[in-house]
């Protein structure tokens, strides 16, 4: 029994292991796109730094530069980024 639950405990660390770096890719990728989604709207952010999810296509990004958007579909489908 005891060498059954080390093999359990193992199997659950290894996938452990290869779940937090999926995660961080997945959150880089999406700090880039709403860096991009800003800058391309003209708005000042030097880095998106954190990103609190609210919902599917609803963000809030805090920037290097201490400002914060919130970036979200309208429901006519655009994009809109309002200063916070």
């Amino acid at each position: 029994m005891r060498t059954r639950v080390t093999g359990i405990a193992i199997r659950i660390v290894v996938a452990m292991c290869f779940a937090s770096p999926s995660f961080a890719a997945d959150e880089a990728s999406v700090k880039k796109d709403l860096f991009t989604v800003i800058t391309l709207q003209g708005l000042p952010c030097g880095e998106v730094v954190d990103v609190i999810t609210k919902g599917d296509n609803d963000h809030i990004a805090s920037c290097k530069d201490g400002n914060r958007y919130h970036i979200f579909l309208n429901a006519q489908g655009r994009v809109v980024v309002e200063k916070q």
